[in-house]
């Protein structure tokens, strides 16, 4: 038998052993968009997310890794029922947990915060901020309050950021510089001229919390762009620059045109206008970018960009077949664009969570590259699924070190972003 153990002993240390994954329901009711992040975080041994339930009640919950207790707590009873409203999530240098989100294309913005010294996990009441700027207004006339991203810096003396499309229906920002409790007036940080009112561009942002924002963002929706196109810009001391460290303006000279950015991918008839997944961050500080292209909207295909000795390094990944929302039949799909969703590693961009159809079913898989994207090697997370699995979502603040975690919606139906029942699930993912 000493042939046998010896096979036995060449294929442990020559082939690599499977992952083994534990997974779970997070909550039988919550949904979210891709566009108020992070909308899960790590905190010590927690995992904080948050979501919309199916009567526009939004929630907040704590997971805890080691025990499994989950602790759900009520942000804002029926605010609306939305997708696009759910929380984005963080925590200021003295430890408090921020919650801050927005009715969809309204003119309200909320911000809830941890109660500590109860040992329970309970909120304040919802806190309603005005970042409309009368003089902002005048020269952006639209006011539409829809996503929140928040974002503190150390580096600024943890500086709280947050940015969403509100004031112009363009991307602004708003800071505060003492923990949340007063904000400035939003600014229009992106926009073209002259002025569209329709106009609005989609952003996705990324910072390790240090003194770097990354911000990838599109010409508009590709519903009605049909050149859409992917740009990237980062915010760094003061400044906005382009990938390869340009200034583009100082923060007190903004707005700045998508033309002034970097352009990673220009959108033409053959290869398809995009859309944004995610963004991260290499081991050198360098962003990497999730997005997709659209030959036609029957196939979105999902590519992987990373800046890299000054350019720009494109490869698709994968084809992930058409929309994921259930279209009534006879009528016309509203959101064709909706494709399954992207997830880049916090502290690992080479490692991407995915999900796609598969057998007329959206999964979540996981996708790994040693080499900028151009080859792969996956891992499915769920498979032969009854129900659809979109939206995926590494929580911020993971280490690579950590164990893995994914989080993401299962639809039992999906009609619309006002019309659903979702849940969220979560997958643990032994190193």
């Amino acid at each position: 038998m000493r042939w046998l153990y010896y096979i036995l002993v060449t294929i442990f240390f020559t082939h690599p052993v499977f992952s083994q994954t534990e997974s779970g329901l997070l909550t039988p009711d919550g949904a979210w968009c891709w566009f108020s992040d992070p909308r899960a975080i790590a905190v010590d041994q927690y995992i904080v997310a948050g979501w919309v339930k199916s009567d526009g009640t939004i929630e907040v919950a704590r997971f805890d890794l080691e025990s499994k207790r989950i602790q759900t707590s009520e942000l804002y009873h029926q605010l609306e029922k939305d997708d696009h409203n759910n929380p984005g999530l963080v925590v200021t240098q003295s430890g408090k947990l921020l919650a801050l989100y927005t009715r969809h294309s309204r003119e309200d913005l909320f911000m809830n915060e941890s109660i500590k010294g109860n040992g329970d996990f309970t909120f304040s009441e919802a806190q309603s901020i005005h970042p409309i700027d009368s003089a902002e207004f005048i020269k952006f006339p639209r006011k539409t309050m829809t996503y929140a991203n928040p974002i503190r810096l150390a580096a600024e003396d943890s500086k709280l950021y947050c940015f969403g499309r509100w004031t112009g229906f363009k991307p602004n920002l708003m800071t505060s510089t003492d923990e949340g409790n007063t904000w400035s007036k939003a600014k229009v940080f992106i926009t073209n001229y002259p002025f569209d009112n329709n106009n609005r561009p989609y952003v996705k942002y990324f910072s390790d919390g240090n003194s770097k924002i990354h911000i990838t963002f599109t010409d508009g929706h590709p519903r009605n762009e049909p050149n859409n196109s992917v740009y990237y810009a980062y915010y760094e001391g003061g400044a906005f620059r382009k990938a390869d460290g340009t200034k583009i303006t100082d923060l007190s000279s903004i707005p700045f045109e998508p033309k002034e950015a970097s352009t990673l991918y220009k959108s033409n008839e053959k290869e398809g206008r995009a859309w944004i997944a995610d963004i991260g961050q290499t081991k050198d500080g360098n962003p990497a970018i999730l997005y997709t292209r659209s030959p036609t909207e029957l196939n979105h295909e999902y590519w992987y960009a990373v800046y890299h000795r000054n350019k720009w390094i494109n490869y698709k990944i994968c084809d992930s077949g058409k929309w994921f929302p259930h279209t009534p039949e006879g009528e016309k799909e509203r959101e064709p664009h909706y494709f399954g969703g992207m997830t880049i590693h916090p502290d690992n961009s080479n490692v991407v969570y995915l999900s796609r159809k598969i057998k007329g079913v959206f999964e979540i898989e996981r996708w790994e590259t040693n080499d900028f994207g151009k080859s792969w090697k996956k891992e499915a997370i769920t498979k032969n699924s009854t129900h659809d699995n979109v939206r995926p979502f590494v929580p911020r603040g993971l280490e690579a070190d950590q164990k893995e975690i994914v989080l993401w919606m299962e639809n039992k139906k999906y009609i619309h972003y006002t019309d659903y029942e979702s849940s969220i699930h979560y997958s643990i993912r032994e190193k």
